[in-house]
């Protein structure tokens, strides 16, 4: 099975993209998450049917077990959970507030190694909340 890592992000006008840097051109949009994953996957399944069309055989990212992988950019993680606030989510994971801003607006971007230090204190932070009991 073949899996596609596709990012979420926050599109321009308010709704929601996904991407991929493994098909080229494949992009899906919607107003909500889950209209934009279902264009996204129906993107995947139009360049297949249209590559086949041209080439006979289907192109080598796609096979029909295909697995998505999906992963949000920092506008697309505030922009599904509002709630959290920017600088006190920042401070949390030890990240200066003002550069994340700059990480949701997309003014900047987190290196991979930045990227995996906000990844391991989140999972601690998701640890912590799975205990919490009303």
């Amino acid at each position: 099975m073949k899996t596609i890592v596709a990012i979420i992000e926050k599109a321009e006008d308010g709704g929601y993209g996904v991407y991929t840097k493994s098909v080229q051109g494949a992009y899906g949009y919607g107003l909500t998450e889950q209209e934009a994953k279902n264009d996204f996957v129906d993107v995947l399944n139009e360049q297949a049917e249209f590559y086949k069309e041209k080439k006979g055989v289907f192109p080598e990212w796609y096979t029909e077990n295909l697995s998505i992988d999906y992963k949000y950019d920092f506008s697309g993680f505030f922009k599904t959970f509002p709630f959290f606030n920017v600088s006190q989510f920042a401070q949390a994971v030890g990240i200066n507030p003002s550069l994340m801003r700059k990480y949701k607006e997309g003014l900047a971007f987190a290196s991979e190694k930045q990227k995996a230090t906000i990844q391991d204190k989140f999972n601690e932070i998701v640890t912590k909340m799975s205990l919490v009991q009303f």
